[in-house]
């Protein structure tokens, strides 16, 4: 705006004074920041987990327990070596996820930097003067440019040729902005005559009036919605809830078991009542319950749950999904509805030539190569036919020089893998079509002296360019815009009118934007253009109509088939965008979404949406699939709404108004080029902007669990064996030939390698196939319970035989090991010897390798294939397998008193691992019956 314009329109702006007085008043244009929680917040957070509370619960009665032991002189301070395991295991579990977290929050922050002090050109004491961004008030006027971001809500003053790219808020990429009120689109999201903080001038200039600040702009209003702690507990969590709950009452009940089988079996035949002996009898049953307690607590899932969506967490990163929140990782896999935006996510958001369309043969032909030699380029692809003075090796260059100048629009170069637009969308996508045929505009442009030149206005709906070209040495008129006006323009139209006109309709029934073209040689010395248009009508025009092209925001390359793997794997999709219906629903078709004849019922507009209540809603909103017109606070209440009809729901946006949506969400997936609104609102950022990433971070999620599901199987499996032979050895006066230490190396240690193994195992392609599972799911499968309950059974049985078979012989070597004593002494209650170390040892090893055999079984566990396929795809698994063995030698050779072990012969060691792997073996021949069945 220069001092001309400025005294023309008396537009002095606020006083130094009025600036400090309105920000006194209406605040500064800055956004408050959401309170974040202190790190010490955020560690303390990790104990509220469902296992971690009954592994402190568990870890108090140890503590309880240990003291008792060490102070009554029971035992010494190896005591407390027990809480000490569970102590370790409650902070392996809370730091390592604490820790994944803040690196992932910290990769988040310096994706999602925000510059609140970029200038901004505004009138302030009647002189025009730059301030930062964040220094705008209410009643300061401020010009805007193309290309520039609106700073705070405002009315326009003033709108020359303005367009304004709204598609953070509305999902639209250009809205025609004008302050006169008979051009007011009725039907448009927010006033023709506001521009709103955080959107892009595409075209043209304008001077507004600021209204709104910070927090009270829409942008602000929705960044606010999007911090409301409208947080829904992950469905692993609910399961989680269940099974610790389950697992509490399962203790619970056979600790009461125990005290009331040993009181029942005390009174019997009792003769004389001794309450010395009977306090420390009961004492001692207390004891037993307590010990019964702890050992239910699978101490190493917490652990095993917070390994595995950490290594998830790591591995989404390298497939371009950065994952702030862990539990994220597998809320993904059970995600029955993706709500997703359109603009940036389904599409490019770049506006692109669909096809143009040109006259070959007197007929109009589609061309959707976009792939051609300049020579074909100037012959038949056009937006040109060239006049036959025009000699046949210039065609070419002459097309291109005509859409090179006549355009506002530039190219940025910068990065050579992604050339972008800046400026007019619709411009920068004829640019872009040049730049895809090996044509720079640039050369053309600066070698074409522009003579004169009538930017687009919404008011003529063309725009016409005359230059001295120096490939003909004459003066040119290219003109283009509306198709319908340029046509009227022209004289010389060399096919059927009617023939144009019904290529426009079909590309418009698209939700296509079309552009006409025309151009002139100027033999004369008349001026063409005055007073702001062409002085000619079609009647005396010179023009001669070139072509039309479509324009369209293409929807990304990989999106269609992975639209369709979401909806084969039962997960519904929905679009939810502020554009027009038309556009929503021809998106909609090209993604394989919304078919010909599809039931209107299926597509509500923001307007109807927000006029019903939410019980007409409720009978709907499974089946519907477009939501257009959709304002931010639409699509927060939308996730809502499916979230009451027990949907798990992932919503995915790049724009401010996703935002609500996105925090609202179980899982909220904002795009790497989004806003840093809908960043900070998301779980997970798409690096790659890619749909496609989306479905593989389902089949991640999916996968994940079927791991946790296979650990829960392998870890309860030996926690009911732990059980029963406690609560058997409590019944029959027997100690258990477990120690505590040998316990921490198998619920702690080995446990850990375990889940760290079957974490290791890569995702299943197959997991796709499946519906998605019910939040009321028990995490436990009835075929998992079948397992656990029978190999655990399957385990105490063959565990008890060894100890009464131990007890009734002295075992120096498995090579003399007699089936036939083993099952005579089964039932041999009779007072046996105590085990000798060898023999503690022995059981130790035999019921460490019986879990370490099972491991493979769970590996191999909803897979219906063996547990040797893909063997060589899991090399983390066979590695940790390794060193669980390892492990075990280890411990049981240079352990000693510690865990009261001895070393083994080799031949046993041999003899152990072979007749234990019959537990792989067994489970070898189930999985074959079956899937020959």
């Amino acid at each position: 705006m220069n001092s001309n314009e400025l005294k023309k329109h008396h537009y002095t702006g606020l006083t130094d004074e009025q600036v400090l007085e309105s920000r006194k008043q209406h605040g500064e244009n800055i956004l408050t920041p959401p309170e974040k929680e202190s790190l010490w917040a955020q560690f303390f957070e990790k104990f509220t987990d469902p296992i971690i509370i009954i592994l402190l619960v568990a870890l108090a009665l140890s503590i309880g327990v240990s003291f008792y032991e060490y102070f009554a002189g029971h035992q010494g301070i190896g005591t407390f070596l027990e809480p000490a395991g569970i102590l370790i295991a409650v902070l392996l579990a809370t730091v390592v996820g604490f820790f994944f977290e803040l690196s992932a929050n910290k990769k988040f922050e310096v994706l999602n930097k925000v510059n609140d002090d970029t200038p901004v050109k505004v009138i302030r004491n009647g002189n025009i003067c730059q301030v930062p961004k964040k220094d705008i008030v209410v009643g300061d006027v401020v010009t805007l440019e193309t290309g520039e971001e609106v700073p705070a809500d405002g009315e326009l003053l003033e709108a020359i040729s303005m367009q304004i790219n709204e598609s953070t808020l509305t999902g639209e990429p250009v809205i025609k902005k004008t302050t006169n009120p008979a051009d007011f689109a009725k039907d448009a999201t927010y006033p023709s005559n506001h521009a709103l903080k955080g959107t892009t001038v595409a075209d043209g200039h304008g001077i507004m009036q600021v209204l709104k600040v910070g927090d009270a702009t829409e942008y602000g209003k929705v960044y606010e919605g999007a911090q409301i702690d409208s947080s829904v507990e992950t469905p692993l969590n609910q399961q989680l809830d269940r099974l610790a709950d389950m697992i509490t009452k399962a203790s619970y009940a056979i600790a009461a078991l125990i005290i009331a089988g040993r009181l029942i079996s005390y009174f019997i035949g009792l003769e004389a009542f001794d309450w010395i002996a009977f306090g420390g009898y009961f004492l001692k049953t207390v004891m037993i319950a307590v010990t019964v307690i702890v050992v239910a607590v699978p101490e190493g899932l917490p652990m095993s749950v917070t390994l595995s969506l950490a290594l998830s967490m790591k591995r989404m990163l390298s497939t371009n999904n950065l994952v702030r929140k862990m539990h994220a990782c597998e809320t993904m896999g059970a995600a029955t509805v993706i709500c997703t935006d359109k603009t940036g996510t389904l599409t490019q958001n770049q506006m692109k030539i669909f096809a143009p369309c040109y006259k070959t043969e007197s007929k109009i032909v589609q061309d959707g190569t976009h792939k051609m030699s300049v020579d074909h380029l100037g012959t038949t692809s056009g937006v040109l036919l060239p006049q036959p003075s025009i000699e046949e090796d210039e065609k070419g260059k002459f097309v291109a020089e005509g859409i090179a100048v006549n355009s506002t629009a530039y190219l940025d170069y910068s990065d050579p893998n992604k050339v972008r637009a800046l400026g007019n969308p619709t411009e920068g996508a004829l640019l872009l079509w040049l730049h895809d045929n090996g044509i720079n505009y640039l050369p053309l442009r600066e070698e074409a002296e522009v003579v004169e030149q009538l930017t687009f206005s919404t008011e003529r709906k063309y725009m016409a360019t005359i230059v001295n070209s120096p490939l003909l040495n004459k003066k040119v008129l290219y003109v283009k815009g509306a198709p319908e006006i340029v046509l009227g323009l022209c004289k010389n139209i060399p096919v059927e009118k009617a023939e144009i006109e019904k290529q426009l309709l079909d590309y418009q029934n698209k939700a296509m934007r079309t552009l006409g073209f025309a151009y002139a040689i100027i033999e004369d010395d008349n001026s063409y253009i005055k007073e702001g248009k062409l002085v000619f009508d079609a009647t005396l025009s010179i023009l001669h109509f070139l072509g039309i092209v479509a324009i369209s925001d293409p929807v990304r390359v990989e999106v269609p088939d992975a639209v369709k793997n979401c909806l084969s794997a039962g997960i519904g999709v929905k679009i939810v965008t502020g554009d027009t219906p038309g556009t929503a629903k021809e998106i909609g078709r090209q993604i394989g979404l919304w078919n010909a004849g599809e039931d209107e019922s299926h597509h509500l507009t923001g307007t109807e949406f927000a006029a019903m209540s939410d019980e007409s809603l409720l009978d709907r909103i499974l089946n519907l699939k477009i939501l257009s017109r959709a304002r931010p606070m639409d699509k927060q209440r939308l996730v809502q709404l499916l979230q009451s009809k027990n949907q798990v729901v992932a919503v995915t946006g790049d724009g401010t108004n996703d935002a609500p949506a996105l925090n609202a969400a179980q899982v909220g997936l904002s795009m790497g080029d989004g806003t840093s609104v809908a960043k900070e609102a998301s779980d997970i950022t798409i690096l790659d902007n890619s749909f496609s990433s989306i479905s593989r971070a389902v089949m991640w999620g999916r996968s994940l669990y079927q791991n946790i599901q296979r650990f829960i199987l392998f870890q309860m499996t030996i926690n009911v064996a732990a059980c029963l032979i406690v609560l058997i050895g409590a019944f029959l006066g027997t100690e258990s030939p477990l120690t505590v230490t040998q316990m921490l190396w198998v619920n702690l240690i080995m446990d850990t390698f375990a889940a760290l193994a079957l974490a290791s195992l890569p995702p299943n392609e197959k997991v796709m196939k499946n519906k998605p599972r019910k939040t009321t799911d028990y995490i436990i499968s009835r075929p998992m319970a079948k397992g656990i309950l029978g190999v655990g059974i399957l385990f105490v049985v063959l565990l008890f035989g060894l100890v009464q078979y131990f007890k009734h012989a002295d075992i120096t070597s498995l090579s003399n090991f007699s089936i036939r004593d083993f099952v005579v002494n089964f039932f041999n209650f009779g007072a046996g010897g105590d085990l000798s170390s060898y023999e503690l040892s022995l059981f130790f090893t035999i019921f460490v390798l019986l879990q370490f055999w099972n491991m493979f079984n769970a590996k191999a566990f909803m897979s219906g294939k063996s547990a040797f396929a893909i063997l060589g795809q899991c090399k983390g698994f066979l590695a940790i397998a390794a060193v669980i063995l390892f492990g075990q030698w280890l411990i049981v050779t240079i352990g000693g008193e510690m865990f009261n072990v001895v070393p083994l012969q080799w031949r046993d060691w041999g003899i152990i691992v072979g007749a234990t792997s019959l537990v792989l073996w067994i489970g070898e021949i189930r999985r074959l019956f079956r899937r020959t069945e």
